[in-house]
């Protein structure tokens, strides 16, 4: 980030361009170092981060202060917190990445064919990552983990809310490469808060391999227009649970209360609700109780208002809308054909989930339900890459193609064939 002192950008494509040319630089070094020596980069980068973090606190205190005068919203200033927790989190992922396997490397499929040649196929990095994203100054530490973990370079644009966060957080990591003997433009912060510096990070296709934009929808959307690099990506966290007739009240109520009111600002938090008629009833009222006590406002159907005449009718609008606030929008449905076909219309490919003891129906929900996680008895909340066993995740993909679902270290790698002969031609 841009120090309020320093020599203003004027260039601000040459900038990020030269940031693209040393992250290739950087790539071409990690794509030939161990495992043993990023490992020990990621765990020297923990240590940082534990030791500066009074200095991270006072950085982050100072982006917060400054989001509540320009009128960020609590979700924003949410995800812009660092709390003492957020910051040993931040470590804590760091060293479990750090203790995973490394996929780079690794021969899949080595098999002999006819001719007597070897075929298999080898995981690689992808080279130079770009990642946009905003208020979330913990991106910083989870994207270089994943990055420098599968010798990957990337290069980081944070948003200007979080921008003495951001800068914080990469000194830590700046620190710790060093310490590992690898060259620190391995992670690059454009060093702008200028708007301009996304618009030339996006069309940087000679230097970065693929972009990783994490953001509101605005952003996103931009970034789809705009840009000629590929996207790993996602548009919108609508997420359903669906409480089918043959559930548990009591399972259900814990699961829909933990999706929704566990931590708001989260794509991956609950946004619609979807009740089986059957046992909407017994219910509704329930959960309206618990909903209210915890100051979330529910948004129903004309059925669900019926129920409940306590609840604000629901627009057309509710069912396409990702809050990121407590509020839930609540239907009910005959069963699990009208709640998958709900999901289909409205849902955005990111997480649904299904509560019952019917197992059919489960059997049916994971088949037929059409997102990058699909769960069954489980809280939305866990569509996480650190609570998947990966370590941190570099975001969440819904698209099909390379990646779905969250991105961790497997994502972030390709594969090359292999051929190994002994003198073999080809007649």
């Amino acid at each position: 980030m841009q120090d309020s002192n320093a020599t203003p950008i004027t260039d601000v494509a040459a900038h990020v361009d030269a940031l693209g040319r040393q992250a290739r630089a950087a790539a071409r070094i990690l794509a030939r170092t161990d495992a043993g020596t990023r490992s020990a980069a990621l765990q020297a980068i923990a240590d940082g981060i534990r030791a500066a973090a009074p200095a991270l606190t006072e950085a982050n205190a100072r982006d917060l202060t400054a989001g509540r005068e320009a009128g960020l919203d609590d979700a924003l200033l949410d995800r812009l917190a660092l709390t003492d927790d957020r910051i040993e989190a931040m470590a804590a992922g760091l060293e479990q990445v750090a203790a995973l396997p490394d996929p780079v490397g690794a021969v899949e499929a080595l098999h002999p064919m006819p001719s007597g040649i070897r075929v298999g196929r080898m995981r690689v990095p992808l080279g130079v990552v770009g990642i946009i994203y905003e208020s979330r100054p913990n991106v910083t530490a989870d994207a270089a983990a994943l990055c420098l973990k599968s010798g990957n370079a990337c290069v980081l644009r944070g948003g200007s809310e979080a921008q003495h966060s951001n800068r914080a957080i990469a000194e830590c990591i700046a620190s710790g490469l060093q310490t590992a003997g690898l060259p620190p433009e391995a992670v690059q912060i454009v060093a702008t808060t200028d708007r301009a510096a996304v618009g030339a990070l996006i069309t940087l296709h000679e230097q970065i391999d693929v972009l990783v934009p994490r953001g509101g929808k605005g952003l996103i959307e931009r970034i789809m227009r705009e840009a000629t690099v590929p996207m790993i990506k996602h548009l919108d966290g609508i997420c359903h649970c669906f409480v089918d007739g043959a559930a548990d009240l009591d399972m259900a109520e814990r699961v829909v209360i933990n999706a929704k009111t566990q931590r708001y600002g989260t794509c991956n938090t609950l946004e619609t609700l979807l009740l089986d008629a059957a046992i909407a009833p017994a219910l509704l009222p329930r959960l309206h109780e618990r909903f209210e006590a915890l100051g979330v406002e529910l948004r129903g159907c004309a059925e669900s208002c019926r129920l409940v005449p306590a609840l604000t009718p629901a627009t057309d609008a509710d069912w396409d809308t990702e809050y990121l606030a407590p509020i839930l929008s609540v239907r009910i449905v005959p069963g699990i054909d009208e709640a998958m076909a709900h999901i289909a219309r409205h849902g955005s490919g990111h997480t649904d989930a299904i509560v019952t003891h019917h197992h059919p129906h489960a059997e049916r929900f994971l088949r037929e339900v059409d997102s990058s996680s699909v769960m069954v008895n489980a809280s939305t909340r866990f569509a996480d890459g650190f609570e998947y066993g990966l370590g941190a995740e570099i975001g969440i993909s819904t698209d099909r193609l390379h990646a779905r679902g969250p991105v961790g270290l497997e994502g972030l790698t390709t594969q090359k064939y292999i051929v190994l002969g002994e003198g073999h031609i080809r007649e």
